[in-house]
This record gives C-alpha cells, sequence and structure tokens, in this order.
C-alpha cells in the first residue's frame, strides 16, 4: 500500500464522515474536470482520485481498509510511535502514564471507537435540525416524507455501528467505556423507533420519547468521548 494513502488522497481525516468524504470528492473532481482546469490535465491523479472514492466512499469498503491499514501497520518494521503517527494521529493511540496502549485496546480504538464514532456523530448532530425543520408544519407531507426518509437512514447507520462494535472483544481496561457506548448505541435506536412512530401517527409523546432517550444516548456518548481521550 502507497504511502499516499487513500485518505491523504482525498486529503480528509481518517476520522472523516461519509458526508466529508463525499464533498472533498466531489471538490476534487471538479477541480481535475477538463472544463474547471485550464491546465494539462492530470489523468492518473484523476484515476487516483476515484479509486480513492471508490473505496472510502462505501462504509463497508472503508472499514476492510481501515483494517488492512492496521495490520499492516503492525505487521511493519516501522517502530511503534513512527506507526501510528504514518496512520496520521487518527486514532489517538499516544503514550498513556508512561507507556503504551496494550495491543488490545489499540485494535478496539482504531477498529471498533473511531469506526462507530463516525457513524454516530452526525446523527447527534443532525437530529436538532431535523427536528427543527419538521416543527414548521409537522403536517406536511413533503416534510414528513424527508423525515422518514431521515429516520431511515439513520437506523441503517446504527446498525452498522452496532455491527462493527461487536466484531470485536471489548478489552478488559476500556470495559466502562464500551459499556457506554454499547447502551448509547441502543438508547439511539430505541429513540430512533420512537421517532419512526411519530410521522405515523402524529403522536407528539413519540417524540418526546424518542428526544428523550437520545438526550440519555448523548449523555453516555460524552463519557465514552472523556474514557478513550
Amino acid at each position: 500500500m502507497a504511502d499516499s494513502n487513500h485518505y491523504k488522497t482525498l486529503n480528509v481525516s481518517p476520522n472523516a464522515s461519509q458526508a466529508e468524504i463525499k464533498q472533498a470528492y466531489r471538490r476534487l473532481a471538479k477541480q481535475h474536470h477538463p472544463d474547471s482546469n485550464q491546465g494539462a490535465v492530470d489523468g492518473e491523479g484523476i484515476i487516483r482520485i476515484n479509486a480513492a472514492y471508490e473505496v472510502l466512499g462505501d462504509t463497508n469498503n472503508r472499514q476492510h481498509y481501515d483494517r488492512q491499514i492496521y495490520y499492516k501497520c503492525q505487521e511493519s518494521s516501522v517502530p511503534r510511535q513512527e506507526c501510528t503517527v504514518k496512520v496520521q494521529n487518527q486514532h489517538k493511540v499516544q503514550i498513556c502514564t508512561g507507556r503504551y496502549l496494550d495491543k488490545q485496546v489499540e485494535e478496539w480504538l482504531y477498529l471498533v471507537y473511531h469506526p462507530v464514532n463516525r457513524l454516530i456523530k452526525p446523527i447527534f448532530k443532525s437530529l436538532k435540525p431535523q427536528i427543527d425543520k419538521l416543527a414548521a408544519d409537522p403536517f406536511d407531507d413533503r416534510l414528513l416524507g424527508d423525515f422518514q426518509e431521515y429516520l431511515e437512514n439513520c437506523c441503517r447507520d446504527i446498525k452498522y455501528a452496532q455491527s462493527i462494535f461487536r466484531s470485536l472483544p471489548n478489552p478488559p481496561s476500556l470495559a466502562r467505556a464500551a459499556a457506554h457506548l454499547y447502551y448509547c448505541l441502543n438508547q439511539m435506536n430505541d429513540g430512533l423507533n420512537e421517532l419512526e412512530y411519530f410521522p405515523i401517527s402524529y403522536n407528539e409523546s413519540y417524540l418526546h420519547a424518542g428526544l428523550e432517550m437520545f438526550y440519555t444516548a448523548h449523555n453516555l456518548y460524552i463519557e465514552v468521548k472523556e474514557s478513550v481521550i
């Protein structure tokens, strides 16, 4: 795998959300398009950009690629500190009380926590704007349709996050953080289930119940972040 990896090609952080990756790809694709580029067209650059987006633009492909980076780093002869930096410091695997985090913790952070965080962080950020948009007219068919589509996308991302969480055993030293993350995902899933009933029944109790569950989930999310920093 070349040093200039897919994240570098798209000029994004390995912690970037899928939306940020998509935006970066569109920006670069426009820059390299013949109609926008007055100079010589960089054919190889366009190929690299498309190849990078083909991998990072798909969540399953991206997870597999992240695993490749991680295990390549582990198997290389590069010293651990240099290796960690080479993966662009994205996983915050740093010296803790004078020693490196053990391999199991490092792996869990890299392959579970960070991918899950990429999926759920945008949901927390976008929920209130979506609710506010719907509040303009909760009986408007178009707004309700948009809200239902939003919830379906969130449900898909949460289920994927839960499958990632189950993909590796939790390190004993991060048992508390893992437990909080587990309950956070469950609360988010239950909250989305409550919110899905609102466009069907127009019963605001489902809206309030869903938001309460998200409030609990967000508190758990903060606990997780504080535990792994």
